[in-house]
């Protein structure tokens, strides 16, 4: 081992290190691009229909977007709240209608009376202890995502300027690769959300419609929350279930059976037709790799690297496949 391999693992090591110290900085960073890249979508088909420049289209996609919203909100805010407040006041009659199923399962009676006996709740104490920092992570998260949102506005501004820096860094040679990499990359990464908003969207107002059929209540709030819970695919689906299947249960079980098939239709309808279909041009993920990113990240990150983890492994794939296969095993003989 001479002198330069040496200095270079060192060098690898170090910026590792410095990587994983900056680890919050660079999710913000990410979180950022991916939001980007969603408003460069839009101001390039406006710039292609019309003569604005860049800063003219964000400014009509910003203004476009703070309308659509207003207006979304002023038809469905309304009844989101009320619904929002209905389940506050439906959580006590979920949790006896629970518990009133649950005690009839021996070993949970028996793991009852274990919770109960002295002693107990000085073990929990320090759970406790740890829900008082909920408030400081909150306003930590709120801040994140302001500072998320405004470098996404600068990134947008002006992204190729931005995306010189990134190939100023790489050597002469490999420039026009790495250029064409970075396309390759916006591509694929704004391929994917544009398919993963028509998706998520699709699931929302078909679970909303499902709900409302068979007259389960608050089913504005858990098609609001289904639909969200899509950019978060294997765990997403099945967890935003539980919601509409615990309202379902104040009004029989014959309606949670309902709902719970109406949720595995949708989900699998979503699975294997929406998303392949609206994504089979731009990229695809194989289920395995989706949820082994989902997992690591969020052991690594928390909930921001599960949410993080699909555009992250979209934008890897095409590296490795570029850089990997491409450029290395595919010339390896």
């Amino acid at each position: 081992m001479n002198a330069r391999t040496l200095l270079g693992i060192v060098a690898l090591v170090v910026v590792g290190l410095l990587a994983w110290e900056l680890r919050w900085v660079l999710l913000v960073l990410f979180g950022a691009i991916v939001l980007a890249v969603a408003l460069d979508v839009p101001i390039t088909l406006l710039r292609r229909l019309t003569p604005l420049n860049r800063p003219s289209a964000l400014l009509v996609v910003l203004t476009a977007l703070v309308l659509i919203g207003g207006w979304i909100a002023q038809l469905l805010l309304p009844e989101l709240v009320q619904q929002i407040h209905q389940f506050s006041t439906l959580i006590p009659a979920v949790f006896d209608r629970l518990m009133g199923l649950l005690a009839q399962v021996d070993w949970i009676s028996n793991l009852q009376n274990q919770l109960l006996q002295p002693g107990t709740l000085e073990r929990l104490q320090p759970v406790g202890s740890q829900l008082l920092g909920f408030a400081g992570g909150a306003a930590n998260s709120t801040l994140q995502l302001v500072l998320m949102a405004l470098l996404a506005i600068l990134l947008a501004l002006d992204p190729r300027s931005h995306q010189n820096i990134v190939i100023a860094l790489t050597p002469q040679r490999w420039r026009d690769h790495s250029k064409r990499v970075l396309g390759e990359c916006r591509q694929a990464l704004g391929g994917w959300l544009a398919g993963m908003t028509l998706s998520a969207v699709s699931v929302f107002i078909l679970t909303w419609a499902g709900l409302a059929l068979l007259k389960v209540p608050l089913a504005l709030l858990s098609g609001l929350v289904c639909g969200l819970l899509t950019f978060v695919p294997t765990i997403g689906p099945s967890a935003a279930t539980l919601l509409p299947m615990a309202v379902a249960l104040l009004v029989s079980p014959a309606t949670v059976l309902q709902v719970l098939v109406l949720r595995l239709v949708l989900q699998n309808v979503e699975a294997f037709l929406i998303t392949p279909l609206l994504l089979s041009r731009t990229v695809n993920l194989l289920p395995t790799v989706s949820l082994m990113a989902q997992l690591c990240l969020g052991a690594l990150l928390g909930l921001p690297g599960v949410l993080l983890a699909l555009p992250l492994v979209v934008v890897l794939q095409v590296i490795c496949e570029e850089l990997l296969v491409k450029a290395v095993m595919d010339r390896w003989v």
